[in-house]
């Protein structure tokens, strides 16, 4: 961690999440709390007893893990009008995920949520530039290679929004880029349509490649796959490897398993022997950012409550011990004990590995690893 005096006007971002990796029992109680004040205001919370709730013994007695096939009811009754149903707090927009691992959600989001978004996202990229003294990546551009953030139109108590998937859509909202330059702008990604194809693809690239390569490019900052197909794009259709057009400082990588050991080889293959950081994020929210040169995450403590379902019963995140794993149940400003579908391992001193998605495969690597190489880790 770093002394107060070298926070600076960062302070506001990452402060308290550096404090709570100091005490993370004590950070998850006060957040524990916070929500439920938030959960007394829904028809949700009232139906299970959130006014009652006075510590993490009577959260679990009284609000269910629940998955977001549960929450769809909610959902309909927000785009009804009745935000309160599920939510504390008048809807902002809705959003959706990519579908990678399925069928994609769409999900509503609130004021709180995007702020929480904004400033846990900014974490992992100033938490950086601190602990390398890297200032300089401050001063040019992050390259945009975000999906589309208008995409399907959605009617809300008698009035229609736009929406599309969350990436683009909070990194079009997002005021931190007010200062730090995204390239291309979100808005001129969203003018090339709303395909995911490869030709949908090839146009984004090619746009951020016009823009950028002539440009003081420092960072990279999104979803894993996109980033390594833009350099095998920018390879075959110009000849060039990323490296050799941008002095990047670092590649903020997110929404994939296996990060590190699976792309961060083939990245430095093409970007060169730049930092690459992970973030885990959904559209859910941002959960965990990688805090050094260990190859793991750190949770937001300050921010969600976080529990796993283990084979000895639920434990809060926290009190894992290096080896313990299980499916990980995430509480934040607008969903309670929500079963995020996605499997955790501590490595211990609050480090951890996301790896995978809950399914079969998954869960018969990870058993297979641990019964022949003794961990995952």
């Amino acid at each position: 961690m770093f002394p107060e005096s070298d926070l600076g006007v960062f302070k506001p971002i990452i402060g308290s999440w550096y404090k709570s990796l100091e005490n993370p029992q004590e950070y998850q109680k006060q957040a524990l709390l916070d929500l439920v004040k938030q959960y007394e205001k829904t028809d949700y919370g009232k139906s299970h007893n959130a006014s009652i709730v006075k510590d993490i013994a009577d959260f679990k007695a009284n609000f269910p893990i629940i998955d977001y096939r549960g929450l769809s009811s909610y959902f309909v009754e927000v785009q009804k009008g009745d935000y309160s149903a599920i939510l504390p707090e008048p809807l902002a927009c809705w959003v959706m995920t990519r579908g990678s691992t399925g069928r994609a959600k769409v999900l509503p989001a609130t004021k709180t949520h995007l702020e929480q978004i904004f400033t846990c996202g900014a974490r992992a990229l100033i938490n950086h530039v601190l602990r390398k003294r890297s200032f300089e990546l401050l001063s040019g551009k992050i390259l945009n290679l975000n999906f589309p953030s208008s995409v399907h139109t959605i009617t809300v108590g008698g009035q229609t929004m736009t929406y599309g998937y969350s990436s683009g859509t909070y990194a079009r909202l997002n005021p931190m880029y007010s200062n730090v330059s995204l390239l291309p702008r979100q808005e001129d990604i969203d003018t090339l349509g709303t395909g995911i194809g490869k030709t949908d693809w090839e146009k984004r690239f090619e746009l951020a490649y016009q823009q950028a390569f002539r440009e003081n490019v420092t960072a990279m900052m999104g979803v894993t796959p996109v980033i390594l197909s833009f350099a095998r794009y920018i390879n075959r259709r110009h000849g060039k490897k990323p490296k050799e057009l941008w002095n990047l400082h670092a590649m903020f990588c997110t929404s994939v398993r296996k990060i590190q050991s699976k792309y961060a080889p083939i990245l430095t293959k093409y970007f060169g022997q730049v930092p690459v950081i992970e973030i885990y994020s959904a559209t859910e929210g941002v959960f965990a950012q990688q805090l050094d040169d260990l190859p793991y995450v750190t949770p937001n403590y300050d921010k969600y409550f976080f529990e796993v379902v283990t084979n000895r019963g639920t434990k809060t995140l926290h009190e894992l011990q290096r080896g313990e794993w299980g499916k990980l149940i995430i509480s934040s400003c607008m969903f309670p004990r929500y079963d995020i579908g996605d499997m955790i391992e501590a490595a211990g001193k609050n480090y951890f590995r996301i790896f995978g998605r809950r399914n079969f495969l998954t869960l018969l690597e990870h058993r297979l690893y641990r019964l022949f190489l003794g961990s995952f880790l």
